[in-house]
C-alpha cells in the first residue's frame, strides 16, 4: 500500500472529509442520476430536488460566505472598503447589463458563474499541489487536467446548443459554435487527461506514491462535468452533477473556518449558532437561501406556488432592472469576494483558523497560498 500512497501527500482536510466532500459528492450525484427513474426525477428537476440541491446546496453555499465576511465584525473592520465596494460595484454592473437587455444580464451572469465554478476546481487541485510541494511540471499537469475536465465538456456544450438544460435561463450561453469544435475539445480533453493519468502512474512506478485526494478530486471533476454536460439528457442530471461537487466542499471549507474563528472568540451574538455545529451552520444558510428564493419567486419567476404560495406582483421592465440585479447580488458578491478573502499572504491567521499550519505536519500547506475558488487565480504569493 505504501507504494501507492505517500502519507505526506494524502489528504487536504483529512481522509474522511476529503472522501466525503470530493469523491462522495461525485458518487452521490451519479447514484441519484441512476436512481432518477425510481425517484420520478427524469426530465425537469422536480420540486423536492430543486429545494434540496439548488436551494440547500447551491444557493446556501453562496450565503455561507457571510461567516467569513459580513457576520464577522472584526473582519468588517479590517477591510471595510472591500465589503462596501464589492456589492456596490456588482449591483451597478448588474443594473447596467439589465438595462442593455435582460439577455445581456443573464449571459454575463452565466459566464461569470461558469468561470467561478471552473476556478474553484482549479483552486482545490492547486491546494493539493501546495500541500505536497509538487514540481512545476506536476503543477502544470494538474492545472491542465482540471481545465480539460471542465472546459472540454463546456466547449462541447456550446457546439451542441440548444440542450435540454441551461445554466440559468434559456439562451444564456452563446450558440453557433461549429460541431467540430466540440468534438475537437473532447478529443483534446481526453489526451490531456490521459497524459495526466500517465504521469500519476509514473509516480507509482518511481515509488513516489499517489496524492490520493488530488487524484479523486480530478476524477470526481471529470465524472460530474462530463456526465452532467455531455452525457446528460435532462435538467435533473445537469443540476445534480453541477451543484453538489461545487457546493459541498465549500461548506466543508467554511465550516472548518467557523470552528477556528469561534475558538478565537469570534461571531458575537451568532456564536451560539456556530457552537450548535453543522446543524446550526447549515440551518442558518438554508433559511437564508429559502428567503432569497421566496423573493425570486414572488417578484420575478412566479413558478413554484406549491412551495411559496400564489400571488406576487408582475413588475414592469424598468423596475425589474433594479430588482433582478439586487436579488442576484448575494451570488455576485460571493463571486467577487472569493477572489480576495482566501489569500493567506494577506491574513496569516487564516491557515490556523482552517486547522492548517505552515510547518511539516499532516495539515500543512507550506508557504502561502490562496485557499479556494476564484482566489486561486491570483498570482502565487
Amino acid at each position: 500500500m505504501s507504494r501507492f500512497l505517500a502519507p505526506s501527500q494524502a489528504w487536504l482536510f483529512g481522509r474522511g472529509v476529503d472522501l466525503t466532500v470530493f469523491a462522495g459528492s461525485a458518487l452521490v450525484s451519479v447514484g441519484l442520476v441512476l436512481a432518477a427513474p425510481a425517484l420520478g426525477a427524469v426530465g425537469d428537476t422536480p420540486l423536492w430536488a430543486w429545494a434540496l440541491f439548488v436551494v440547500c446546496v447551491d444557493v446556501a453555499h453562496v450565503w455561507s460566505t457571510l461567516f467569513r465576511t459580513y457576520f464577522d465584525g472584526e473582519e468588517l473592520q479590517r477591510r471595510p472598503g472591500l465589503y462596501v465596494t464589492a456589492p456596490l460595484a456588482a449591483y451597478l454592473l448588474g443594473v447596467l447589463a439589465y438595462l442593455l437587455s435582460p439577455g445581456t444580464f443573464w449571459r454575463l451572469f452565466a459566464y461569470t458563474a461558469l468561470f467561478h465554478f471552473v476556478r474553484q476546481q482549479y483552486g482545490w487541485v492547486a491546494l493539493y499541489g501546495r500541500k505536497a510541494r509538487v514540481s512545476s511540471t506536476e503543477h502544470l499537469l494538474d492545472a491542465a487536467a482540471i481545465y480539460a475536465a471542465t472546459l472540454g465538456p463546456v466547449l462541447w456544450w456550446h457546439a451542441h446548443l440548444p440542450r435540454a438544460f441551461w445554466w440559468f435561463v434559456e439562451n444564456d450561453f452563446l450558440s453557433g459554435l461549429p460541431a467540430w469544435v466540440g468534438t475537437g475539445a473532447l478529443v483534446l480533453h481526453g489526451l490531456v487527461l490521459a497524459a495526466w493519468a500517465g504521469f500519476q502512474v509514473s509516480r507509482v512506478v518511481r515509488g513516489e506514491g499517489l496524492q490520493v485526494g488530488k487524484v479523486l478530486l480530478v476524477l470526481a471533476t471529470w465524472v460530474t462535468w462530463f456526465g452532467g454536460i455531455v452525457l446528460a439528457q435532462d435538467d435533473f442530471t445537469f443540476t445534480v452533477m453541477n451543484v453538489v461537487l461545487h457546493g459541498v466542499p465549500y461548506f466543508a471549507l467554511l465550516f472548518r473556518y467557523t470552528r477556528g474563528r469561534l475558538a478565537e472568540g469570534g461571531y458575537g451574538w451568532l456564536a451560539p449558532v456556530v457552537r450548535a455545529g453543522l446543524p446550526g451552520f447549515l440551518g442558518v444558510l438554508c433559511v437564508l437561501a429559502f428567503g432569497e428564493e421566496l423573493l425570486w419567486d414572488k417578484l420575478v419567476w412566479h413558478e413554484r406556488s406549491r412551495l411559496f404560495g400564489e400571488g406576487g406582483p408582475v413588475l414592469p421592465a424598468d423596475v425589474l432592472a433594479l430588482v433582478v440585479p439586487l436579488l442576484a447580488l448575494p451570488q455576485a458578491t460571493h463571486y467577487v469576494l472569493d477572489a480576495f478573502i482566501w489569500k493567506t499572504s494577506r491574513e496569516p491567521r487564516l491557515l490556523a483558523r482552517l486547522g492548517w499550519t505552515r510547518g511539516g505536519s499532516q495539515g500543512s500547506l507550506g508557504g502561502t497560498a490562496p485557499i479556494s475558488g476564484v482566489a486561486i487565480s491570483g498570482s502565487a504569493e
